[in-house]
């Protein structure tokens, strides 16, 4: 058993907003929207659950799909909205807006390394300037109640690591917490998370803060994170994809240094299913299913369906036909030698290639 860091005995804040536990939902386009934060909410564990990144123009122009990215329900608590954009008065509107919405924080992108957020000067590409950065924070921080949170990257590549001095510059502006992706922008999702990296960005603030991101899939790592970077807490994303469960473990692990039962076969499979039903109540059958599909893929590698179960769930196009096969599943069982090992090996795919390309 991993030995858990003694540093853990009070609850994690965001200024006066007291999270769940220290184990956050990290974005994950197309991912983390409402239906998963809640099936995941019901499981345990979850200290705050984070949007899907919109656009704070798209928001205060009532553009459908960035509402809809942003849907939440009263059991959806506490959650942030991650926002991206370059212009003051446009994401100041923005966060007053999400104030008003509800949410119990705001998230500013500063790590996104898709070409079409950094074209227009948010995501990483707002690490390259400090000075403008840490203004824009400020007067979004000014001019809200809730806390104001920033996740960024280590910097925009190897020889611009400029995460410690810029999160020293937000901290004075007065943001609640940072959250660290220990990779650069020039990294995009490949190569290795630079743990180092994150343990300068913990060193560099006095009070607030510092959460860790990137690769963690196990207690392990979780354990690793902790130690070597000195951080208060873990945004875990694709882990959250093959191990749903994973976030209650976590919080089990840092209070009784036990992570508890893992999850059998007939549970991930009940998971999908619940998943699925929220995926339809939420956007009718029709759009549900094509929501699935983009799903389909780990739930079939994580339960071992098989390829002919996973040709008819990448193409879903009826309720109806989701119920057959989760009735033949089963019926069927679970395949001869699944265990918990063999659901956590398979890869979450991400965007891959030059960067530019993104």
């Amino acid at each position: 058993m991993h030995a858990v860091p003694p540093r853990f005995d009070r609850p994690l804040f965001y200024h006066a907003l007291q999270l769940a536990s220290r184990f956050n939902l990290a974005p994950l386009a197309g991912y983390t929207n409402l239906p998963f934060r809640l099936s995941v909410r019901e499981l345990g564990g979850l200290g705050l659950g984070t949007t899907d990144l919109v656009n704070a123009r798209a928001l205060l122009e009532g553009a459908k799909k960035t509402h809809e990215l942003i849907a939440t329900a009263p059991e959806d608590r506490p959650f942030a909205v991650q926002i991206f954009g370059a212009v003051m008065e446009e994401m100041v509107r923005a966060a007053k807006w999400l104030e008003d919405y509800g949410a119990s924080s705001i998230d500013i992108n500063m790590g996104c390394p898709v070409r079409k957020v950094v074209r227009t000067g948010g995501g990483s590409a707002m690490m390259c300037d400090a000075v403008n950065a840490a203004r824009l924070v400020e007067g979004i921080v000014g001019s809200v109640r809730i806390p104001v949170t920033v996740k960024m990257r280590l910097g925009w590549d190897d020889d611009n690591l400029t995460a410690p001095a810029l999160a020293r510059e937000l901290e004075k502006v007065g943001v609640a917490a940072i959250t660290v992706h220990g990779r650069t922008r020039e990294q995009g999702f490949g190569g290795q998370v630079k743990l180092e990296g994150i343990r300068a960005v913990v060193e560099a603030v006095d009070r607030i803060p510092v959460i860790g991101n990137g690769d963690v899939r196990t207690i392990a790592d979780a354990a690793r994170m902790l130690s070597e970077t000195g951080c208060s807490g873990i945004a875990v994303g694709r882990g959250a994809l093959l191990n749903p469960w994973f976030f209650r473990q976590l919080d089990s692990w840092l209070r009784t240094g036990d992570p508890g039962p893992r999850a059998t076969w007939g549970e991930r499979l009940d998971f999908m299913a619940v998943h699925f039903r929220r995926l339809v109540e939420w956007r009718g059958e029709y759009l549900g299913c094509l929501q699935f599909r983009k799903v389909a893929n780990w739930y079939c590698k994580t339960l071992r369906t098989g390829k002919e179960i996973q040709q008819r769930l990448i193409v879903l196009d009826s309720a109806a036909t989701f119920e057959q096969v989760i009735d033949h599943l089963r019926e069927r069982g679970e395949p001869t030698g699944w265990s918990e090992r063999d659901a956590a090996e398979p890869s979450i795919s991400v965007p891959s290639g030059p960067v530019s390309h993104w």
